[in-house]
Formats: C-alpha cells, structure tokens, sequence
C-alpha cells in the first residue's frame, strides 16, 4: 500500500510541478487564435469546451493499453509501478503535451507534418508510414479484444478461423460503430458522447482502487520486496517491460490522437490540462490495474505473493488473453454484479472508443497527405473505405501476435515524436533565449526510449531473436 500511494501522489505532484515547467519551456500564448477559431469547418476543426475536450482526449488514449499494458507489465514486478510514475511524469506527459501543442502552432496538422517539418521530408514520408501501420494495428487490437469481452459477456456466436475463436457478430457490430465514428463530425458522435464513457472509465479506476485500498491493502505488493525481474517466461525486464507498458508510461499512439483534440482547442492556455492531464489520469488508471492484478491472487493459505498468485493463475489459462481475464475475476468480484459490469463496460468503451479515433485518425493522415478537403462525406468514405478492409482483414490474425507488433511501433513512433519536440524547443532557444537547454525534457526521455526500442528489436522473440549480452 505504502507504494501504491507514494506513487499516486508523485503522479499528482507531477502533474501540478513538472507539467508547469514543460508548459513554461514550450512558451504559451494565451492571445494567439487556434485553428478551431481560425479553420472551422464543421467536421474536424470544431470548438468544444475543455472539460469535453479532456474527456474525450482521455478516453482516446486509455484504450487497451494502460489497462492490458500495465496488467502484462506487472508481470515483471513492482519494478512497474516506477515505469509508470516516471515514464508518466518525465516522457509520456511531455510527448503529449509536445505533439498537441505543436499540432496547434502549425495549423492543426497530423503528427507526420509536426515530425516532418523538425526531422526531414525523408522522415516525414516514414512517420506517416509507420503511423497508418500503427493504426491499422491498433484498430485491430481495439476491435479484437473489447469483442472477446462482450463475448465473454453474452455468450453470443463466434467463428472458428485457424483454430482461433473469433467472436463475428461483436467484431461486425463494433466494425459498423467504427465505420459512423470515423466520418461523422467529430461532435456529433464523439464529442457528445465520450465524455459519458470517460466518466465510467474513471468511475471503474476509482472504485477498484477504493475496494483495494479498504480491503486488500496489506496484500499489495512493494517495491522493498525488490525490483527483480518476477517474468517466469525468461524473457529479460529490460527492455522488455518498457514496451509492455505502454500507454501507462508513453505511447506513439498518443501523438496522432493529439491532433485531434488540438483542432477543438480555444486557447492554449488549456494545453496542460488537456494533453499532459490526460496523460497522468491514464497513468493512475494504469497504476490502478497493475496493483489489482497484482493483488488479486495473493492467497495467505497457500502463501503465494500476489504477483507469484497472478503467474500461477496465468499459467492455467495458457493461450488465452489473461489481461481479459484479470479484468473480468477483478471486476466481478471487488465490484459485485452491477460494479462488475460497469467496470468491465468501460474496460469495453476505451479501447472501442480509442479504435475509432484511430481510424479517423489515420483518415486525416490520408487526407493531409492528399491535401483533400473533408467536408464532402465522398471524400471521407473514399478514404476510409481501404482503411476498413485492413482492419478486417487483420482481425483473423493471432491477437499475440498483432499486439507484441504494435507495441513496439508504438514505442518506435513515440521515440521519433520526442526527437521532432526536441528539434523544435531547440530552435525556439536559439530565437528567444529562454530557458537555456530546455529541449532537454524531451531529449533526455527520446535517448531512453531509442535504446529501449532498439534494444527490444534486436532481442525479442518477433525481432532478431538475438543473446540478451
């Protein structure tokens, strides 16, 4: 419990000291007009209000990732719970922060014009390719698993598809909300309806963390029972760890969603507590989970420590999604009938919520690269209509296998977002002469994660497979 709270007080600490100091280094003018103002357009340039903004902004990136990411991640040990208060505070609140404000001084472009325009038209055409992969995978990702849930939920039809149970009628039924989501303005469907789901997503992080706070407290596990790495699976806690968590700590995923939201901003004044904000809520949500999933299965009679409780528990189910699974025994049995599906509603509306954010993401990627204008709905469905066929075409592949992939192009896009923010705070040093080596807050936390998605490339089972030394 002792570290549980530290680590929910540095998080909030953050948020009101570090946040701050990023927002002084980047240089706000609350006087400058956004393209809300100066591009309305009814479709994607639209003013909403900033708590909207906020919860809509938050639902987008808490989808799979802080819950799944920081459940795997706990794999590894308490070691996790310093991943993500740190990665939060010092890499994934600044790579937030960066690539929504910077998306607001250039015009509300998407992150391949924010990378391009610090790093290269070379590099630009890579980002916009890793970025629609990224995407088209996480889309997958985000249809795939809430459809399991609901599944599990219903219990209604599924396929059988190389040997693998593929839940049809949820995975249709999602695919068609995906479709409206993605071509509709963004305050018809989106804007109005988000900040709903966002509140039950908070509400389900709040009440697991009451009931483990009041009840299971003595059972959480501590960092001074050792940072060793606890993975039975032999596979090293550096680098890979750092990519498990994802969304917890950083994530590439992160900066395309930010233009979204940065093109419904009034002023830039609301900049920190939108897209840095946003960042240290998914951070407690993934603090939350990895101390439950930690906690859960600890057993006093057999004397299992939690975290040798959920290896156990993993090793029944091989195969299966076991992040699904903890949510589900978590949920049901801390929450009760009705908590449970709550919680495990809004486990279901983040990711659903996040996938088609993505999509409508990567149609604005197409569409800036076409420079095509998105008023006319044609225009949307002609864009879109390919991005839907490779997101169902990938649905019938190994969900593993989909999921180690865009981990890593995740934390690779998020590493190229830092080095453009880098470029950026650099040159805007050398202009006004504040804040003398200010570009340090993003350069620091961009080295990291290069040796961090280098190194997991190079040995990963889906990479090069190499010896660890």
């Amino acid at each position: 419990m002792i570290t549980f709270i530290i680590a929910l007080v540095l998080l909030i600490v953050g948020f009101f000291t570090y946040g701050v100091l990023v927002e002084r280094i980047f240089g706000i003018e609350p006087e400058r007009k956004t393209p809300a103002l100066t591009k309305t357009d009814g479709v994607d340039f639209v003013p909403m209000a900033p708590w909207r903004i906020f919860l809509v902004q938050f639902l987008n990136i808490a989808g799979l990732g802080p819950i799944f990411g920081a459940i795997m991640g706990i794999f590894y040990g308490p070691a996790a719970f310093l991943w993500i208060v740190f990665g939060t505070i010092f890499a994934g609140g600044v790579h937030d922060y960066l690539s929504g404000m910077l998306s607001i001084r250039k015009g509300g472009v998407s992150l391949p014009d924010i990378v391009g325009d610090e790093l290269g038209k070379g590099t630009k055409v890579f980002i916009r390719i890793l970025s629609l992969v990224l995407l088209i995978l996480l889309t997958t990702t985000f249809l795939s698993g809430p459809a399991t849930l609901l599944q599990g939920l219903a219990g209604l039809g599924s396929m059988d598809f190389h040997g693998h149970m593929i839940p049809i009628v949820w995975v249709l039924i999602i695919f068609g909300y995906y479709a409206l989501a993605t071509v509709l303005p963004v305050d018809k469907l989106i804007g109005r309806f988000y900040p709903i789901f966002g509140g039950i997503l908070l509400f389900m992080g709040l009440g697991i963390m009451v009931v483990m706070l009041g009840w299971h407290s003595s059972e959480m596990p501590e960092v001074f029972d050792g940072l060793q790495n606890r993975q039975t699976n032999g596979l090293p806690l550096f680098p890979m760890m750092f990519v498990s968590i994802a969304c917890g700590a950083i994530s590439g995923f992160h900066g395309t969603q930010s233009p979204i939201m940065a093109r419904c901003v009034t002023n830039e004044r609301q900049g920190r507590w939108i897209f840095y904000g946003a960042m240290v809520a998914e951070g407690i949500l993934a603090l939350i989970w990895a101390a439950a999933a930690g906690t859960f299965f600890a057993d006093p009679e057999t004397g299992l420590y939690g975290i040798d409780g959920l290896q156990t528990f993993a090793a029944k189910h091989p195969g299966e999604n076991i992040a699904a699974l903890v949510i589900d025994r978590v949920s049901r049995s801390w929450l009760g009938t009705i908590g449970g599906i709550l919680a495990i509603i809004g486990v279901i509306a983040a990711p659903i919520t996040s996938g088609d954010t993505a999509l409508r993401s990567a149609r604005l990627i197409v569409a800036d690269f076409l420079k095509w204008d998105q008023r006319p709905i044609p225009r949307r469905l002609i864009i879109a209509f390919p991005l839907f066929l490779c997101v169902f075409g990938m649905v019938f592949v190994d969900f593993n296998i989909v999921w180690r992939y865009f981990a890593w192009t995740n934390q690779t896009l998020a590493t190229f977002t830092l080095w453009a923010g880098t470029v950026w705070l650099y040159k805007k040093e050398k202009v006004d002469g504040k804040y003398k080596y200010g570009w340090l807050i993003a350069a620091i936390p961009a080295a990291f994660m290069t040796v961090v998605c280098i190194s997991y490339i190079l040995i990963a089972p889906e990479g090069f497979h190499l010896h660890l030394w």
